[in-house]
């Protein structure tokens, strides 16, 4: 199997852990496999750079010498607001060169900008969909999943999701074994599929002004398997179920029926995840009645049935 070169790109004000979380899952592979990857760091003139955090990186060399590499991968983090236009056009001359693009966080802001996503569907931080598809209209922004992958693109949410899409990539190359194994090193989940939703349930809808829908928010939460209809949510906070459905929306941006389906979907992950109880008990315990009921809101949701989704995503258990 021939070496694969993994080129990080450095610059100041880059999230050091969209640096470090992919250059630990592929040296992890390394040490797994030896002689699979080559993992290499540069900035434009070689110099160490200063992350957001403070942390000072010491580079392996420069961009401008370093060979083209089969993934190239492009941190977040402050240093993309305000990008150094040298690294925009290094990226623009070089970034077709390699036979995969990767890019953490807000690094796909500098994948952009350099033309290198136009007509791809990607995703980025939650925090800047909104500002990646304005300025890029020609790109596909998808601000749910935490990792997408097009052709030869890949683009990962913030942060630590840069790890879930650089175990995907290994397990791509090299297999499930090889990825389970440096995930487990790293007590890490191997993995959280692609589609998983960035935000929790909670998360995901904004925190309802008054009190008592901010009350049935929470009952929903620690309810799951409760009477979640319109009707007797409405009959908790006081309010006619029209009035009630009206006001959720407008408070929390979706509706009752989605908030609670996200609840559920949510608890039933973490049962999977956390405990050994069965399909058919996690499907009470959650609200869905039937494993059949689950099973087709785990595929419609995260586009894997529950077994699974356990199968791949519960921890493994310590040696």
């Amino acid at each position: 199997m021939a070496q694969r070169t993994l080129l990080v790109v450095l610059f100041d004000g880059v999230q050091s852990l969209d640096v470090t979380g992919p250059v630990e899952v592929f040296s992890g592979a390394e040490r797994h496999s030896p002689g699979t990857y080559r993992v290499r760091t540069a900035s434009l003139d070689g110099g160490p750079v200063r992350t957001s955090s403070g942390l000072t990186v010491v580079p392996d060399g420069s961009l401008t010498e370093a060979p083209a590499p089969h993934t190239l991968l492009v941190p977040g983090g402050e240093g993309t607001r305000r990008p150094d236009q040298r690294v925009v056009e290094w990226l623009r001359g070089n970034g077709p060169r390699a036979q995969r693009l990767v890019s953490v966080c807000t690094g796909a802001i500098l994948l952009a900008r350099a033309g290198l996503l136009e007509g791809r569907r990607v995703t980025t931080h939650w925090a800047y969909c909104e500002t990646l598809a304005r300025q890029h209209p020609g790109v596909e922004v998808d601000p749910d999943p935490i990792f997408v992958r097009d052709g030869k693109v890949a683009t990962s949410a913030g942060v630590t999701a840069g790890i879930d899409l650089a175990l995907a990539l290994v397990e791509e190359d090299l297999g499930r074994d090889a990825a389970l194994t440096v995930a487990r090193h790293l007590v890490v989940f191997l993995r959280r599929p692609g589609n998983q939703a960035q935000f929790s349930a909670q998360l995901a809808a904004q925190t309802a002004r008054r009190e008592p829908l901010r009350d049935v928010q929470q009952w929903i939460t620690e309810n799951p398997a409760g009477d979640l209809s319109v009707e007797s949510l409405a009959a908790r906070a006081a309010l006619s179920p029209r009035h009630f459905a009206r006001a959720f929306q407008a408070e929390t941006g979706t509706t009752p029926g989605r908030y609670v389906d996200r609840v559920r979907l949510e608890h039933a992950r973490r049962l999977l995840e956390e405990t050994p109880g069965g399909v058919e008990e996690i499907s009470r315990a959650s609200g869905y009645g039937t494993p059949e009921a689950m099973r087709r809101a785990f595929v419609r949701g995260l586009g894997v049935a529950p077994a699974e989704y356990r199968r791949r995503f519960r921890p493994a258990p310590a040696h």
